[in-house]
């Protein structure tokens, strides 16, 4: 019966791996074919076009667009975790009066759709001038996001207490105690809110579509509502060319979550804190 059990887990998880693999597999293999195979819908591209890659490099900027999304990504990734992680720290280690009250107006703040927000927001920026910079794109965050908060709160309630009275017993602070003991115990979680802010920031297309007018200021997925406005429309759709700004687009992430892997399951999975 176990090996039975092993062998339905098994299969079910190749069926996963399938079911989540196979659009990426047919993207890449699209984006290596010539206009005229790429929706058949075979695996091998065959013709082989690599030649589209190249095509998508001369005709749009997307180095450049690959540098300000790096940019944006990683300074919103940045801001989200500290500021979360400050305001996490206080509701996990402090006790004061209404903190309760205010930890559910926090996670209250989730229930509201962006939509909600998104006209005052711009207007607030476009108050202070900064409504067509790449500023709105990541400084928002340095007020923190109730999901990281919610997430890094409890790795804090997580850590043994005698480590915190231990410190303070030493001479330390509350700053040298966050900084020197707290984030580095809770370094998992910081790695999977880094990753998803990361991530979240990447793919963002909303944000920049209300803010960057200047193709310079473009973030990648900005850049591939372009692509796809250029070579996607009419009569001659070039879809290899967008397919292959796709790719492009999605490579850094996949490499990103390998990269980040081994925090990103024990931090989302077991919460180990490691010591």
């Amino acid at each position: 019966m176990r090996t039975r059990g092993r062998g339905f887990a098994l299969a079910g998880l190749v069926v996963a791996a399938v079911a989540f693999g196979y659009p990426f597999a047919w993207l890449v293999s699209a984006s290596l074919k010539d206009r005229a195979h790429v929706f058949d819908n075979a695996l091998l591209p065959v013709p082989f076009a690599p030649q589209n890659f190249v095509e998508v490099w001369r005709a749009v900027p997307l180095l450049t667009w690959i540098g300000n999304s790096v940019a944006v990504g990683v300074a919103a990734a940045v801001a989200a975790t500290l500021s979360s992680a400050v305001v996490a720290y206080g509701f996990a280690r402090y006790r004061f009066r209404g903190r309760g009250l205010l930890f559910g107006l926090v996670l209250a703040t989730m229930m509201l759709p962006g939509a909600v927000t998104m006209v005052p927001v711009y207007l607030e920026w476009h108050a202070v001038g900064l409504a067509t910079t790449q500023v709105p794109l990541w400084a928002q965050n340095l007020f923190g996001s109730a999901f990281y908060i919610f997430l890094l709160r409890q790795f804090f309630l997580g850590l043994p207490s005698e480590v915190f009275d231990a410190a303070r017993v030493d001479g330390a602070g509350p700053l040298r105690t966050f900084t020197a003991i707290a984030l580095p115990l809770a370094r998992p979680g910081m790695v999977v809110v880094f990753v998803f802010e990361l991530r979240s920031a990447w793919t963002d297309l909303i944000k920049p579509l209300i803010y960057l007018r200047e193709p310079q200021f473009y973030t990648l997925p900005r850049g591939l509502k372009t692509v796809l406005d250029r070579f996607g429309q009419g009569g001659e759709s070039q879809w290899e060319i967008v397919l292959a700004a796709s790719v492009v687009a999605t490579v850094p992430m996949i490499v990103l979550f390998l990269c980040a892997q081994r925090y990103f399951v024990r931090g989302l999975v077991t919460q180990h804190v490691e010591q």
